[in-house]
């Protein structure tokens, strides 16, 4: 008889978290310019904004935090993260960063030129940030599949299209290509895997016309366990034996810690190409602190030296993606439109098909993530018109992005399956009486479009 089987762990520490009124929560929503990223933390009640920096951390990294060497150079905290992240990701050389976007930005800096493109499945927002600084233009070649948030099933919606790839390369020339950039998993288009026959294929292509591969790798144990469970021949590999072949197709790979190192801080740039190394750690030294800290903590580099391992135990994965599957499930069975299958870090939801009388050019992703909160305290995170629309350059028109979502990323070992009770129950309410919702108005964006949604101000259309 198999049992039903609960979370790989035990809970010791509880965080309070406080109701509201539905009232008072409409008024922190107005004077945060219906920006959720403007209200307090302390004025949510289940918070899936992001999943970044949100893990609970374990005995063994709150026990490995009093190891910590503080010393300024070659800090033995250093040697035991470099040992476990070499383990890991079988490359050489480890230049810790303060968290993932220091990382990106030394990317940026080393492989990214004025002028020129970076290709990938889909850029991650921050590499947009800095793409935009250079002068660089990303390129996303995201599986046509996976840029359709009704599709049907695909077990690796995150693969780049290589037949765009060829096509892209033929038609600007390889030398005006600066890098290929595969994000695993793929957040943007609902958190989807890449396949390792993907990766590799991806790589090859690269190599024969001299573009070299990065992995922004900050969920890779997640794309891990989803090749050993959804791609031929890798059943019966380890994550580790998955993780390592992963890496072996690629030059370099950056790291928002945050995600899959379980810890609430921290990055990684790794390389296997020593001159790229040394381009590396001149830049930490100007922008993050010394080689062997990169803008961290001793603490903090041991607690993900612990945190990467226990990362890739297949267990906490099988608990993991199984807990983002069970809230899924749930909305679909409220015939909530969401991305399927579900990724490794949370549910997206469809919001085109969630409010269709909404147009883009009135924020449907970002409407329902203001009623979310509005009759839950639930806070989640737009990933549409607002985090991804943009001006053409030259006529000035306004150009909309295929993939209008709202992202419900749900943190690491932190909530119960009532707290998701609790979400999905918001969400079948709102989607109950969803023609009565009008649109948002945006009022403010910042002067890089590329990141408008961390600091945009709306009004409610009446």
């Amino acid at each position: 008889m198999r049992f039903m089987t609960a979370e790989p762990f035990r809970i010791k520490m509880i965080e309070r978290v406080k109701k509201m009124t539905k009232k008072d929560r409409q008024q922190w929503l107005k004077e945060a310019g219906y920006n959720i990223f403007k209200i307090k933390a302390e004025n949510v009640y289940i918070d899936c904004l992001t999943d970044s920096g949100t893990s609970a951390m374990s005995s063994e990294q709150w026990s490995a935090l009093m190891l910590g060497d503080e010393s300024y150079a070659g800090c033995k905290s250093f040697y035991k993260l470099e040992s476990s992240v070499q383990d890991i990701f079988g490359i050489p050389f480890v230049q810790p960063t303060h968290q993932g976007r220091g990382a990106d930005f030394i990317m940026a800096q080393i492989y990214c030129e004025t002028g020129k493109y970076a290709l990938g499945n889909m850029h991650f927002d921050t590499f947009r940030g800095n793409a935009e600084i250079i002068g660089t233009h990303p390129v996303d070649l995201v599986l046509d599949v996976g840029m359709d948030a009704a599709s049907e099933y695909h077990p690796f919606k995150g693969n780049i299209d290589l037949s765009k790839m060829q096509r892209f390369i033929d038609e600007k020339g390889p030398e005006n290509i600066n890098v290929v950039i595969i994000t695993i998993t793929c957040n943007n288009n609902g958190g989807q895997p890449v396949s390792m026959k993907n990766i590799r294929e991806v790589s090859e292509m690269a190599k024969k016309h001299n573009i070299p591969v990065v992995i922004d790798s900050a969920r890779m144990a997640e794309n891990a366990y989803f090749i050993k469970t959804r791609e031929e021949g890798y059943k019966d590999k380890t994550i580790k034996e998955i993780t390592r072949e992963m890496f072996s197709y690629c030059e370099t790979t950056v790291m928002s810690s945050k995600k899959d190192g379980l810890v609430n801080i921290g990055g990684l740039f790794v390389t296997r190409n020593e001159s790229v190394y040394h381009k590396a750690n001149h830049l930490a030294i100007v922008h993050e602190g010394f080689i062997t800290y990169g803008g961290m903590a001793g603490r903090d580099l041991e607690a993900l030296a612990v945190g990467l391992q226990e990362a890739c135990d297949e267990q906490y994965l099988e608990y993991r993606v199984g807990q983002i599957n069970y809230l899924g499930e749930k909305l679909k069975k409220n015939n909530i439109p969401i991305i399927i299958p579900v990724g490794g870090h949370g549910v997206y939801i469809d919001g085109k098909r969630f409010f269709p009388q909404i147009p883009q050019c009135e924020f449907p992703s970002q409407r329902l993530v203001c009623a979310l909160y509005e009759e839950a305290g639930v806070r989640a995170a737009e990933l549409g018109a607002c985090a991804f629309g943009r001006k053409d350059p030259e006529s000035g028109e306004d150009i909309w992005p295929q993939l209008e979502v709202m992202r419900i990323a749900i943190s690491r070992r932190v909530y119960t399956n009532n707290h998701l009770d609790v979400i999905a129950n918001a969400l079948d309410y709102i989607y109950k009486k969803r023609d009565s919702y009008k649109g948002i108005h945006l009022v403010y964006q910042g002067p890089m479009v590329s990141l408008r949604h961390f600091t945009a101000s709306f009004e409610l259309l009446e």
